[in-house]
């Protein structure tokens, strides 16, 4: 009995272990490569949770005016409901990576149904937008052990962040957004926004919208270079 109790936490820590890494202090501090830290000349600007068709093309119109390209992390689901807004990305010069299928905890999902989840999402994108993803966020940036293996099992890399503006907020203001994006601002980050609110507080993305231009001139004002994930190779 001791035995299969040492072997069942065992599994439970493999599994749930990774989730550590959404503690921002320790992801920045252990695993710097999983947080996004990148190339130091420059900061990848990321959105989750769309493309939605009421904000999503204001995020591509407004990167446009500032000459801004970004790396959006869709949901495959949203994607397929509007799989025109994919193209849209893709010929605005925007990275479109893999967010999931649904915005589930995938703490409460194993290696297998995690792969399906994956899989659909990617071959969505690729049906879609006409690219083949190859990095993935996990929703609520929560990993896990099957989650891991999942992301190897379907050629997708993990990135989570370095910082962000905690847009999904009832409360958030441009003003709140850059705030938090502020504290950890820095060469080679990558900075979480979201550009639909299909999992946040109604009309959150409004926030994050009037955020932008600030955002990046403050990344700008410090010398970098804002832009996607896929120019963020630390080989760059």
């Amino acid at each position: 009995m001791r035995a299969a109790g040492a072997l069942t936490a065992v599994a439970l820590a493999a599994h749930a272990g990774p989730a550590l890494a959404a503690l921002g202090p320790v992801r920045r501090a252990a695993f710097p490569h999983l947080s996004g830290q990148g190339n130091p000349g420059r900061v990848a600007i990321t959105f989750d949770d769309g493309p939605d068709p009421v904000s999503t093309p204001l995020f591509v119109e407004a990167l446009e005016h500032l000459g801004v390209r970004a790396t959006f992390f869709v949901l495959g689901r949203m994607l397929a409901a509007s799989p025109d807004l994919g193209r849209l990305l893709v010929d605005a010069g925007h990275d479109v990576a893999v967010h999931g299928w649904d915005h589930r905890l995938l703490l409460t999902r194993g290696h297998r149904s995690t792969v399906v989840d994956l899989t659909r999402a990617r071959d969505e994108v690729i049906r879609s937008c006409g690219v083949t993803p190859t990095h993935w966020r996990p929703p609520y940036g929560v990993l896990s052990g099957g989650a891991l293996r999942a992301a190897r099992d379907t050629g997708l890399t993990p990135v989570l962040w370095t910082t962000w503006g905690r847009d999904w907020e009832r409360r958030a203001t441009g003003a709140t957004v850059r705030a938090h994006v502020s504290r950890h601002l820095g060469a080679g980050g990558t900075v979480l926004l979201h550009d639909s609110d299909c999992t946040s507080a109604p009309d959150s993305w409004r926030a994050t919208l009037e955020a932008l231009p600030q955002i990046v001139a403050d990344i700008r004002a410090m010398g970098l270079q804002p832009g996607p994930l896929c120019d963020h190779s630390r080989d760059v």
